[in-house]
């Protein structure tokens, strides 16, 4: 169940592979992506009408993935966001239960769970 092009999938990573990577899979499922590999450049030009989904690294260079998930609740935002890393702890689970996040997910990305998160979001969004 694709996305209009009026709906995006944003992906934050400063990993040009995985960033890539993944935005060519959704891609071949007919979802509308753009990436980031910063989060300074992808809170410039998030735009929350038409974002279906967040998909943020946890560690980058210029601002954590942590600090863009503290932007995005400053400005009341409504987006669903899965966060996923190559590194994770009871900390950072703790921080993903009470942000918000609707799944943290390990690098590499299980192709087949992201493709069932995105599907299930889009389903729910044209359910309402």
């Amino acid at each position: 169940m694709p996305l209009g092009d009026d709906q995006i999938v944003y992906i934050v990573d400063d990993d040009d592979d995985v960033r890539d990577s993944t935005q060519e899979l959704l891609q071949c499922y007919g979802f509308t992506v753009q990436g980031f590999a910063f989060g300074r450049d992808f809170l410039q030009k998030f735009d929350p009408a038409v974002g279906i989904c967040i998909i943020l690294d946890l560690h980058m260079p210029d601002i954590s993935g942590f600090q863009v998930l503290d932007a995005l609740q400053a400005r009341g935002n409504t987006v669903p966001v899965v966060l996923f890393s190559g590194r994770s702890d009871f900390t950072t689970e703790e921080f993903a239960n009470r942000s918000g996040v609707i799944a943290l997910l390990a690098k590499p990305i299980d192709a087949k769970r992201i493709i069932e998160l995105i599907q299930n979001l889009v389903a729910k969004r044209a359910a309402a």
